[in-house]
Order: C-alpha cells, then sequence, then structure tokens
C-alpha cells in the first residue's frame, strides 16, 4: 500500500466564486506544485472543466477525479465524485435539467468560465451555478447510484450551505458512508454532536477557490497503485467508510 496525498474538494473558475486563475492548467500545476498526488474538481452543479483538469494533470501523473459540489434543494452542499468522465458528464446533464435557471450576474457573482487543459476559453455558463437544485439530499445517495457516484456531504462543520447547517441534524433518512469536515481539529466535537458520523469515513479537504487554498500534502489514502485511477480511490474510500475509519 502507498500513503498518497489527496484534496478532494477544489473549485474551478467555472464556479462564479472561483477565481478566474484557477484554471486546469493552473490547478494541476498547483497540486504538482503542493506535492498533491490525488485531487477532484467539484465545481458547483457542474463537472464540465473536469476533463480539462484530468488532461492538464496527466503531465504530473496526478490522479484526478471528476466531481461536482451539488447544490440540493435544501441548500446543502454535497460533494458528488465519479469513476470517468463518462459517468460525471451524464450527472452534469442531469443536474442541470434540475438547476434553478437564474442568469448569472458576473458583475455580481462572477464569471462562469469553461477551459481547455491549455488553459483556452471554450465558453460560459449563462446561468448561475450556485443555485439550488430541485433534488433533495434525501434522493442523493440513490440518485448516485446508475453513475458509481460516491455522496459526501461536504464541511459539515459550517455555519452554512451543511446539511447540519440547513437542518440543524443529520437526516435519520440518511445513507451516506463518507462525510467532509473542513476542520479536522473539530472532528471528535462533530462525532459525539451527530452519532451517525462513528460509521462514516471522515476526510478533509480544503474547498479551494483560489489557487494558494490548494491543499498541502498533509492527508493521505492508503492505495495499492502508486498512480490510482478515480474508480479505485472511491472504491478505496467506501471500503474504508464500511469500518468507520478516519482520516
Amino acid at each position: 500500500m502507498t500513503d498518497l496525498y489527496y484534496d478532494l474538494h477544489i473549485h474551478s473558475c467555472l464556479s462564479p466564486c472561483g477565481d478566474n486563475d484557477m484554471t486546469p492548467a493552473n490547478i494541476a500545476g498547483m497540486a504538482h506544485v503542493k506535492g498533491l498526488d490525488i485531487i477532484a474538481l467539484t465545481d458547483h452543479n457542474a463537472c464540465r472543466n473536469a476533463p480539462y483538469v484530468m488532461k492538464a494533470a496527466q503531465a504530473y501523473g496526478i490522479t484526478v477525479i471528476p466531481g461536482m459540489e451539488l447544490t440540493t434543494s435544501e441548500e446543502a452542499h454535497v460533494v458528488c465524485l465519479f469513476p470517468d468522465i463518462e459517468a460525471a458528464l451524464a450527472f452534469d446533464a442531469f443536474v442541470y435539467e434540475r438547476l434553478q435557471k437564474v442568469e448569472n450576474r458576473k458583475d455580481i457573482f462572477g464569471d462562469q468560465l469553461i477551459m481547455n487543459e491549455e488553459d483556452e476559453v471554450l465558453g460560459e455558463e449563462p446561468y448561475l451555478l450556485i443555485n439550488a437544485t430541485t433534488i433533495s439530499f434525501d434522493d442523493v445517495f440513490e440518485i448516485l447510484k446508475p453513475y458509481d457516484g460516491l455522496m459526501i456531504p461536504a464541511h459539515l462543520d459550517k455555519e452554512t450551505d451543511s446539511i447540519i447547517s440547513q437542518l440543524g441534524a443529520i437526516p435519520p433518512t440518511a445513507l451516506f458512508t463518507v462525510a467532509e469536515i473542513k476542520n479536522p481539529a473539530r472532528t471528535e466535537e462533530m462525532i459525539n454532536a451527530h452519532s451517525y458520523l462513528k460509521r462514516c469515513r471522515i476526510i478533509t479537504d480544503s474547498d479551494a477557490h483560489y489557487l494558494g487554498d490548494i491543499a498541502e500534502p498533509v492527508r493521505t489514502l492508503a492505495l495499492l497503485h502508486a498512480r490510482p485511477s478515480a474508480k479505485e480511490v472511491i472504491e478505496v474510500l467506501r471500503e474504508e467508510a464500511a469500518t468507520g475509519g478516519k482520516q
């Protein structure tokens, strides 16, 4: 087994709140400079820059997991990870149909740029991607199954945009087995307050919107291969979640 450094929650310039310097090539380059082995691109309600970050990262030997930070109807954020780009883009289309269609005000919310691996602008998303979708938190786990997607409720310790901040607790109907806590120092506190988390694999990510915020090489996942596939990373997260592993 090999311990590999990860950051599974990174935004690109497609997210309106993501800096325009968060281009595919810059994200891949900064992940390399930081010494990361595995990253996930998780734009708000979209996966369309993921193919290009994956291409840009190939030169560095970095595994890129295509993903999304889904906003549920309760306005709770959920990181969704996929084993391949085909599944991610199929889910992108599914979510887009369920996104509240409000035109983006670039002067207020920022640009939403689709860029290729050479950082050339291919287009812009006209509808604001940080809006809620019509997808309920309770339905996410089952909805992800046909895409072989992994559900990770995001930054559960934040005072906004988490399922706990929105509902006050983890729903008793919850099925997720991996959860994200932004501040690892609060892990024990969160588990004590929400016993459901005892059965979960806990991870910590950067939620980076700026290049400098991409994680330092601190947190690791134990993988069989030094350059694992996205599918292998997801499978390991699921397996370790079954034992309630913490990281």
